[in-house]
């Protein structure tokens, strides 16, 4: 025997709480009985039995429940509740709140900003790592670490005695900053989400990534209200990654070239070279690195050839003959 029409399973997400999808809306409004919500479901045999004879709608969240298993298995069609990409972000802060509350971790309770510090700086540098090595896996599980570091921070904050704030004013931030720096791809600017006309992205001059590049910074200027070039640039980067970035900056407001610090002496060769590559278009933060990271690989490949050949300590002739050759 079928079941009625109009009969469902209204499989709901825990993540969205009583949010029901549109497709549902039919199934509930032709419904004689709705289960799930405030009228708790008989027994799956009674439930199945009804659903025989009149349109009956159960909604869970878990199609492991038995009355759920009995409709479908009976025929009934299962209605989900689609979720939004990043759904799954509210799960990562609702860990985060169980474990900063009381009868979470001690170690995560006692955490502040300062202690955290050392954590973003650690896991910022693994997914750098990750992005280089091209390691798809290892980049997945580091940018969930990064992601740890924001939603931490953001709990932590939520907790301040004074200028409080929680991890969706940090998302409402980020946004607000996002639509106000892309005119010319948001046509509300702060206020909305629409996509901008040809004619408002030709009138905020931006035709392509470069002049893109140069307009954002503009328009944070304007935001920050910043009275140098050289403001909100983070001093605590590495030095050669500081040392470009004044290069960029000091180059776009039209500082002249032989006004950047020139020398023999240590820091000021570096200072040279670092601005030189950046002048060039290259990265020079990026280019050190590989070459580090290139040198590395070479002692550990001498160290493993010399230590295959029988050779425990290694002189200067060692290193050239176990050196590995381009």
């Amino acid at each position: 025997m079928n079941l009625a029409d109009g009969c469902a399973v209204v499989l709901r997400s825990d993540r969205l709480g009583e949010v029901l999808p549109i497709a549902a809306v039919a199934h509930l409004r032709g419904a004689s009985a709705v289960f799930g919500l405030e009228l708790a479901p008989p027994s799956a045999e009674l439930l199945v039995k009804q659903a025989r004879t009149e349109p009956v709608v159960l909604v869970t969240s878990d199609l492991d429940d038995p009355g759920a298993r009995a409709l479908v298995a009976a025929g009934a069609p299962v209605v989900r509740t689609p979720e939004p990409a990043g759904a799954a972000l509210l799960d990562a802060v609702a860990v985060m709140d169980r474990l900063r509350s009381p009868g979470g971790c001690p170690w995560d309770a006692e955490q502040d900003h300062d202690s955290l510090r050392q954590y973003l700086v650690e896991e910022t540098f693994e997914l750098l790592e990750a992005i280089e090595d091209g390691d798809r896996a290892a980049m997945r599980e580091e940018l969930g670490d990064v992601l740890l570091q924001v939603v931490f921070h953001a709990r932590v904050a939520a907790e301040h005695a004074s200028d409080a704030f929680t991890v969706d004013d940090v998302a409402a931030e980020l946004i607000a900053k996002l639509v106000g720096r892309h005119p010319h791809v948001f046509s509300g600017g702060d206020a909305g989400l629409d996509a901008a006309s040809a004619e408002q992205r030709a009138s905020a001059g931006v035709h392509d990534s470069t002049s893109q590049q140069h307009r954002w910074e503009e328009l944070k200027q304007v935001e920050k209200r910043r009275e140098s070039s050289v403001d909100g640039v983070a001093l605590g980067q590495p030095a050669v990654a500081l040392a470009a970035k004044l290069v960029q900056r000091t180059r776009r407001a039209g500082l002249p070239i032989d006004l950047l610090p020139d020398g023999d002496d240590t820091g000021k060769a570096l200072f040279a070279i670092t601005a030189l590559a950046k002048l060039a278009g290259e990265d020079p933060e990026t280019e050190l690195r590989a070459e580090a990271r290139t040198f590395a690989a070479n002692v550990r490949a001498a160290e493993t050839a010399a230590r295959e050949a029988g050779v425990e300590t290694m002189t200067a002739d060692d290193w050239r003959r176990y050196w590995p050759t381009a």
